[in-house]
């Protein structure tokens, strides 16, 4: 009687060390304005790529790529580019601690309670981390319980919900737990799951992202221009991070990585084919630097998909919003549950970074604030 050969014997993962950073990144907790954990993370990895990242006063983490002589490069003080991958997460806050060992939160970015459901989540405190209970409540109860109306006519909201930690505010306070302070899924929650080609798990908007940023810089592309690579902090809150970066250095173009929701309003499919966004809930996007996007995708052989979503937003057009930057874009992957648990083709989270290395090494250089007419 012989053994079937198994599948590992011969098969290639191609997603292999693509799932594992991204799972590495996942379990980084990283809420908005408390992202040192994954910033102690990027610096690491930034360094073993021969990177040398530096991280500016509003918590963004930068890595220059410098133009490259002999790649039709223009001078640094004339053109400059950037690409943005944010690294915060949506989570909550600590709003009240009560004496009952309770903690009350409110939504930090676009996060709801019942998407987390009850289980574990994380209290950041500043000398320490708690891990308590999200929980709403019994279920086996009357009319008179507030509970009842949710499981009939009521949406849970965070107002509705609260964290069972079994320690008294003094013993939570002592930890650093304090109104402001973040909580996030815990960790005993938090690591992905791999169904084949795609991967399941919460923060793929902005870990699949960096991934991406972190390919691209292990790729060394040559440059045609400056090109800034930005894990950009407090995106989830309006884009802060970006904003005071494209402030404080004169970009011509910015490109954001993101999500993309799947859904029946939008044209999305599922799958590996990344997507370019031609509008989001904040603007339009440019479309000579979406038709240089498009260039560099034909070149490396991935098709793109185009979408205009809304209830939407990118570091890309809240900068060109805001008069920051002349131009922007978007690349971004199909995700379903987007804000919730995630589940995205890894496929089309890898296809991003060939694009984006054809893209920095030709379509960068032709980017300038003032033409002549």
């Amino acid at each position: 009687m012989t053994r079937d050969r198994a599948p590992s014997d011969s098969f290639v993962d191609p997603f292999a060390d693509l799932f594992d950073t991204i799972e590495a990144l996942v379990m980084c907790h990283s809420p908005s304005g408390d992202e040192g954990e994954v910033d102690r993370y990027l610096a690491a990895r930034l360094k073993a790529l021969g990177a040398e990242p530096f991280q500016d006063g509003a918590g963004n983490v930068i890595v220059k790529l410098a133009a490259a002589a002999g790649n039709g490069a223009i001078a640094a003080e004339s053109r400059a580019v950037a690409i943005t991958a944010h690294k915060d997460e949506i989570g909550a806050y600590v709003k009240t601690l009560g004496a009952d060992g309770r903690v009350f939160l409110r939504r930090l970015g676009g996060a709801f309670p019942w998407v987390y459901g009850e289980g574990p989540v994380d209290l950041l405190g500043d000398r320490g981390t708690v891990t308590g209970i999200l929980s709403f409540g019994s279920r086996h109860v009357s009319h008179e319980s507030p509970q009842k109306a949710q499981q009939d006519t009521k949406p849970l909201t965070w107002e509705d919900a609260w964290v069972d930690t079994f320690r008294s505010p003094e013993e939570l306070m002592e930890l650093g737990i304090r109104p402001g302070s973040r909580a996030v899924v815990g960790k005993h929650r938090k690591a992905p799951l791999r169904l084949g080609d795609r991967i399941a798990s919460y923060t793929l908007d902005n870990k699949a992202s960096i991934a991406i940023l972190l390919g691209v810089i292990a790729q060394k592309p040559r440059p045609a221009a400056d090109t800034y690579l930005v894990f950009s902090a407090k995106e989830e809150v309006g884009a802060l991070g970006a904003m005071h970066f494209c402030q404080r250095q004169r970009l011509d173009a910015l490109v954001a990585l993101e999500i993309c929701p799947i859904a029946p309003e939008y044209p999305v499919m599922d799958g590996p084919i990344p997507v370019l966004l031609s509008k989001d809930g904040y603007g339009l996007y440019d479309d000579d630097l979406n038709r240089s996007l498009q260039s560099a995708a034909d070149r490396a052989d991935i098709p793109l998909q185009i979408a205009a979503i809304d209830g939407f937003g990118s570091d890309a057009t809240i900068a060109m919003k805001f008069g920051c930057i002349p131009r922007g874009a978007c690349l971004s992957f199909p995700t379903h549950n987007t804000h919730g648990y995630e589940i995205a083709h890894l496929g089309a989270i890898a296809a991003c970074i060939p694009i984006l290395c054809q893209w920095i090494e030709r379509e960068a250089g032709q980017w300038r604030d003032r033409q002549p007419l």
